[in-house]
């Protein structure tokens, strides 16, 4: 029997390149290293190129209020010029009527507001701290916040009256109800894995809701507060059309009962403006506080 031999090859050889034909490339230049500054937006800040857009469906609207007006598709006694709203609207600055109806619309919508987010705030919290609580509340309170501020105003009429206390408590609860809501519902988004981390550091209840759900929550809370204000707002001239004697509402109303269209055209445009006014102030207050926040969602139990 043949016996199989071994045949040992060779290493592969690389062929030695001559030193002539290799070239180096020349070091790269030293760049010195550029800041670049990232700029963040502001709520109050104005740029033509991008502020401009929603000033458009406006303008338009004007255009066509006064095309309508001016060519007799509309009536004056139906839609007044918007010269003749400009008038009055000049007037009323001019005597000091727009200031003193514009506090006391202003001094009533803080009141409730104030009440009604301390109240949504609160109960927000004992909801979203204890499954308990929210087991036995959130079904009745669902239920409740169906009915409307009107649905509730015949009977706040017989506990309050007609005074200002009324319309603190119909604002309050108009606010209440979207800040409770969004209260809960940070707690339901409070960001699960740094809960477990609290929990792997030993952190209390206390702790992991201040620590924790809290800085993660500010921009479902200023959601909150925003609609809450917005509800606020509209409440406020509801009251105020059905039972006031001063405010924006007031305007309306007393413009309504003497015909005089221009005079209401011209609250309408206040209460719209100081409202858009205050909504972009929580905006640029969000901008502020809301920094680095984590953005996963968990639940605190």
């Amino acid at each position: 029997m043949a016996r199989a031999q071994t045949v040992r090859l060779a290493p592969y050889a690389t062929p030695a390149l001559p030193s002539d034909n290799v070239k180096r490339l020349p070091p790269s230049p030293a760049r010195s290293v550029r800041k670049v500054e990232v700029l963040r937006p502001s709520a109050w800040s104005f740029n033509p190129g991008d502020k401009a857009l929603p000033w458009l469906l406006p303008l338009v609207l004007l255009g066509l209020w006064y095309l309508g007006v001016e060519r007799g598709w509309l009536s004056e006694q139906v839609l007044p010029p918007p010269g003749y709203v400009y008038q009055t609207l000049s007037d009323l600055v001019t005597s000091g009527d727009l200031w003193l109806n514009a506090f006391a619309s202003m001094q009533r919508v803080v009141v409730g507001f104030a009440l009604g987010a301390l109240v949504g705030i609160a109960l927000g919290l004992a909801m979203g701290i204890s499954k308990t609580v929210e087991d036995y509340l959130l079904p009745t309170f669902n239920a409740l916040v169906q009915i409307p501020v009107l649905g509730w105003l015949p009977f706040a009429l017989l506990l309050f009256g007609i005074g200002e206390t009324l319309k603190y408590v119909l604002i309050a609860k108009a606010a209440m109800v979207p800040i409770t809501l969004c209260t809960l519902q940070a707690f339901h988004q409070a960001p699960k894995g740094l809960l477990e981390v609290g929990r792997a550091y030993g952190f209390s209840r206390r702790q992991s809701v201040t620590s924790i759900v809290l800085p993660a929550a500010i921009p479902t809370l200023f959601t909150g507060l925003r609609l809450g204000f917005t509800k606020a707002w509209l409440s406020l001239v509801v009251v105020e059309l059905v039972a006031s004697s001063e405010g924006l509402g007031y305007l309306i109303v007393y413009g309504r009962q003497l015909f005089q269209l221009d005079l209401v055209m011209a609250a309408v445009v206040v209460v719209g403006a100081l409202g858009l006014l205050i909504d972009r102030g929580f905006d640029y207050l969000e901008q502020r506080l809301s920094r680095g926040r984590p953005t996963a969602g968990g639940r605190l139990s």
